[in-house]
């Protein structure tokens, strides 16, 4: 549903339309007013230019047509004609649509959606239909900024359930809806209606997430046991119990009923993501969240939805973001330990100023980022390294290079480091160059934090390599802490936590980088290096 840049505004495409009206042409006026609607959905002249295009067509829809790649405007347009035409429920279709693509416009601003007596029009089912398509197509909750282009929806679902009081469908759909427009009370309302109009599983969900959502727990918990009971088969209602619990510090009991799902089904995808996260919660042991990520390898149908090993690992040093410089960022491309080598190519820099970030999801999603460098040749990878590029100047490259120079320099070291993982992937791991490579540049501190990162990230994603590489890290951190009871090591705390992102580690090394990050002033971050991440975090999200 493509929505193309605007080339002139709303006024200009309407005096066009109007020409080509006036000429009889009838496929471009409709263009024009398509496009007047994009720009401006509820403004009144390009309703009514739209009306007087469908008067000289005698209504024909063709003139906005759908397809794969239906022009936004096309839809919309379509939509009000279809209502026009006595055909409310096919155009709410389309708006919904229209919101789903574009949440941020004001599709259904307009008299006809929200007026009193449409739902005397339309079927109580349809209807609720319509508000389930809309609410599986909007962020849950939606954000303040795009609640206000939803409430005319909402202003229908309230007018449909003062024809249909008793109707539980259109009940529960309308409380999803308010619920997630933030609208907790008026959800738990609506949805308790639906549950005595017809005691049912869906109903009991709607009625507990509403309840979840104004804050009643123990209210919310009793419903989804309800649910439960309704059918005792469906584990997404389990998974949604424990995370109840366990965003209410209620470990233990949200564990059990995750252990119930898993009894029913070992690899129930709600039930696998939320037991591993809550383990995780529990003993922040990365054995949960290596498994996870192994489970989302293995079932790629079954996880695109879940967020949970991105949530587990967002903010946690190396799991999701680079740790801050435990020494001053090197004075240019020939600091101590670096090798000689060339510049890198013009496009080995474009590339990597194109990808730097300092946060990533989760190890995986940073090694798949990392693929765009996989046609860079091994100099240039490396000269990527011995030779950072300067900052680009975007918005994020300023941030990066203004406020923390070393960020930047540290952030190109670890992508370059991930896109050696990508380099002669037909190699056999144990005599990979890119193994080689990345085991020569462990040993040097001015790039070893980035190193070794990127063998922990292979560790992550190839099973198969997890014990050289927990040898590697467990060697590694050994040597460091050994130099560190001698005089300080700047790296050392960043290279524990590396140790406690690694799989299959050894528990005396993993307690040991616990002790090095409990013993270390360099464990907590300072003030300004947590404003800025903040910033960063707030005003560049990694997608």
């Amino acid at each position: 549903m493509p929505e193309d840049d605007p080339a002139l505004s709303p006024a200009e495409e309407l005096a066009l339309a109007r020409l080509a009206l006036a000429e009889g042409d009838l496929p471009h006026a409709a263009g024009h007013v398509a496009a007047a609607l994009v720009q401006a959905p509820t403004l009144p002249e390009a309703h009514e230019a739209l009306a007087r295009v469908a008067a000289a067509s005698g209504g024909d829809l063709e003139l906005f047509p759908l397809g794969h790649h239906a022009f936004i405007g096309a839809v919309v347009a379509r939509a009000h004609l279809l209502a026009a035409a006595g055909r409310p429920a096919e155009g709410l279709d389309l708006l919904a649509a229209a919101t789903g693509y574009a949440p941020a416009a004001d599709w259904a601003g307009v008299p006809w959606v929200t007026a009193p007596e449409l739902p005397e029009r339309l079927e109580p089912e349809r209807t609720a239909r319509i508000l389930m398509q809309l609410c599986a197509a909007v962020p849950d909750p939606v954000p303040r900024r795009l609640r206000d282009p939803l409430r005319p929806y909402l202003t229908l679902a309230s007018n449909a359930v003062t024809v249909h009081p008793g109707h539980p469908l259109l009940l529960g759909a309308a409380s999803a809806l308010a619920r997630r427009l933030g609208e907790a009370a008026l959800a738990v309302t609506w949805a308790a209606r639906g549950v005595r109009a017809e005691p049912s599983k869906l109903g009991e969900v709607w009625l507990g997430y509403a309840y979840r959502s104004a804050g009643r727990v123990r209210e919310a918990l009793a419903a989804l046991g309800r649910a439960v009971a309704h059918d005792p088969d469906d584990l997404a209602v389990y998974a949604d119990i424990a995370g109840t619990l366990a965003d209410h510090g209620r470990l233990d009991e949200a564990l059990d009923w995750i252990d119930r799902a898993l009894a029913k089904d070992p690899t129930f995808d709600c039930a696998v993501h939320t037991a591993h996260r809550l383990r995780f919660q529990r003993d922040g042991d990365v054995t949960h969240l290596v498994a996870l990520a192994d489970f989302v390898r293995d079932h790629p149908d079954d996880s695109h939805e879940h967020g949970d090993l991105a949530e587990c690992c967002r903010g946690r040093p190396w799991l999701g973001q680079v740790t801050p410089a435990g020494r001053p960022a090197p004075d240019g491309p020939h600091h101590a330990g670096a090798p000689t080598l060339p510049a890198p190519s013009a496009e080995a820099v474009e590339r990597i100023q194109h990808l730097v970030h300092p946060a990533w999801p989760h190890p995986p999603a940073a090694y798949d980022a990392a693929v765009g460098l996989a046609t860079l040749d091994l100099d240039d990878l490396l000269g990527l390294l011995a030779h950072p590029p300067e900052a680009p100047a975007t918005a994020l490259g300023r941030v990066l290079a203004g406020q923390d120079p070393s960020l930047w320099v540290r952030c190109v070291q670890v992508w370059a480091c991930l896109g050696l993982l990508h380099h002669r992937t037909d190699e056999p791991w144990a005599e990979s160059s890119r193994r080689r490579v990345l085991l020569e540049l462990v040993a040097a501190d001015w790039i070893a934090e980035a190193a070794l990162f990127a063998l922990v990230t292979a560790a992550w994603v190839d099973p198969a390599v997890r014990a050289d590489v927990a040898a590697v890290v467990a060697g590694r951190l050994a040597d460091a802490a050994a130099v560190a009871r001698e005089r300080p090591v700047p790296i050392v705390v960043s290279l524990a936590h590396l140790a406690l992102a690694t799989p299959n580690l050894a528990p005396a090394t993993r307690e040991l980088a616990r002790e090095l990050i409990s013993s270390s002033q360099a464990n907590a971050p300072t003030s300004a290096w947590r404003r800025l991440w903040h910033r960063l975090t707030t005003l560049f999200p990694r997608p």
